[in-house]
């Protein structure tokens, strides 16, 4: 709710400003005078004015409302309550919280937790009341100095346009600062997860059987990450010989040898594949796609399990087919059709075209295609989890149990985790592992694509 309402003051300010400077520069351009930017710029700029300030006062409210909450909550408390230790008193603190928010607590409700909850409530009505009357205040005075400056020398678009360079560069900022914080999150656990386990006993170990130990202890069990490690190639490796071939051949077909009507009906339906939820992908492996593997291996001789590598490997081929088909089409069409005509007019059939002209010239954007299946394959989770068996044991038969690094890490994780021991920290070593393992793909994809790359004019 009261999010709502932020951006529903924010909003009104923002349509109130702009529709002031819009109209006062339109009053002033009515006069004859040649206005150096168009109405809307200057619009733009007030509504840029007046929403600034307002956004500082809710940004310090965000910064220092905690404090002052928690600051408020221990004025609640009873010196009894407030002299307990450290863990007992943010107990206490939390229930109080919990029962100004409305959310209900376990035991009985003391007296004094009732009393302290209903003014903690009163204290958080009466300063979202202050804070949004002074961003409100701030905004219309942010407002009004911003309409006094509109003249005709005004640069208004060159304001309103550094403005958004600085946002976009902000965006920018904010994605590549996201990935440096992921890098940087994964590194500091992961180091701390070998302090317990020796990198080479996790890195070469070929037994995954972690104990769980109390905070402090040393490491109970083997935390060897090759199984886990081989069960995810082996499952991609199953998925890419299912998707490859299949969706490169749609994509050759949609792009040259089906009619117009034929492919705007048929692609999609392949792209329908990309939409379904991989949960539905894995209730299909373990109903239908396992027990028919089964059946069909014992008709023949063969030992397969229901819930194997192959299973989850063929479903998840069957998943990422679109990622490879529908961009490889898109890809293919865009090599240029005079490439296509010279090949055939000097007398090469069109397989030949196809193999020794379009492929090549499409190559770098096939290879991202494929790179984008591959990373699909490679964080694959809930596939994986029914389908795969969830045996994390170095096999080397796809017919068999196996487990991945992604499945690991929410077993890692599933229930009460401290991150302080190395059964709960090894999920960051492993989520290392699968960045490593994304980094070499893209590494050597760029390779790729710098080799083969064919330069069009």
């Amino acid at each position: 709710m009261i999010p709502l309402l932020v951006a529903a003051l924010l909003l009104v300010l923002m349509g109130i400003a702009y529709t002031q400077g819009f109209s006062r520069s339109r009053a002033i351009a009515a006069t004859g005078v040649r206005l150096h930017s168009r109405p809307a710029y200057h619009g733009s700029l007030v509504a840029i004015r007046c929403l600034l300030p307002a956004l500082l006062v809710l940004g310090l409210w965000v910064l220092f409302g905690p404090g002052m909450t928690r600051a408020f909550i221990v004025a609640q408390l009873p010196p009894d309550v407030a002299a307990l230790d450290e863990p007992a008193f943010l107990t206490a603190v939390r229930r109080i919280e919990a029962i100004a928010s409305g959310f209900g607590v376990a035991g009985q409700v003391q007296p004094y937790e009732a009393a302290a909850g209903e003014a903690v409530r009163r204290f958080h009505t009466f300063a979202l009341l202050v804070v949004m009357a002074a961003a409100a205040g701030v905004g219309i005075l942010g407002l009004l100095a911003a309409l006094r400056r509109i003249s005709p020398t005004l640069r208004a678009r060159n304001k309103v346009e550094s403005v958004v360079r600085v946002l976009l560069l902000a965006c920018s900022a904010l994605a590549i600062l996201t990935t440096v914080g992921i890098v940087v999150s994964l590194f500091n656990e992961a180091f701390r997860f070998f302090s317990f386990v020796a990198p080479a006993d996790f890195f070469f170990g070929t037994v995954w059987n972690p104990g769980f130990a109390t905070t402090g202890t040393a490491a109970i069990g083997e935390y060897g990450l090759l199984p886990l490690l081989w069960g995810t190639v082996m499952i991609a490796i199953i998925a890419m010989l299912v998707a490859i071939p299949v969706g490169l051949m749609t994509a050759i077909y949609l792009s040259q040898y089906a009619s117009a009507r034929l492919r705007n009906v048929a692609k999609p339906i392949v792209e329908v594949l990309a939409g379904i939820p991989t949960i539905v992908y894995g209730f299909f492996a373990l109903v239908t796609v396992g027990p028919f593997l089964s059946d069909t291996g014992a008709a023949i001789g063969l030992d397969i399990r229901a819930t194997s590598a192959l299973t989850a490997g063929l479903v998840m081929g069957i998943m990422i087919i679109p990622f490879v088909s529908s961009l490889s089409d898109d890809i293919m069409r865009q090599v240029p059709l005079s490439l296509r005509d010279g090949s055939l007019g000097l007398g090469a059939t069109e397989s030949e075209t196809i193999r020794r002209v379009l492929l090549p010239a499409a190559l770098p954007g096939i290879v991202g295609a494929l790179l984008l299946a591959i990373s699909r394959a490679i964080g694959e989770t809930m596939i994986v989890v029914l389908a795969a068996g969830n045996s994390p044991v170095l096999r080397f038969n796809p017919a068999e149990p196996v487990s991945t690094i992604t499945v690991t890490i929410v077993n890692q994780l599933t229930g009460d985790a401290d991150f302080a021991g190395p059964q709960s920290l090894v999920a960051f070593a492993l989520g290392l592992t699968l960045f490593v393992m994304t980094l070499l793909l893209n590494m050597v994809a760029l390779y790729i694509v710098r080799r083969f790359r064919e330069q069009y004019e």
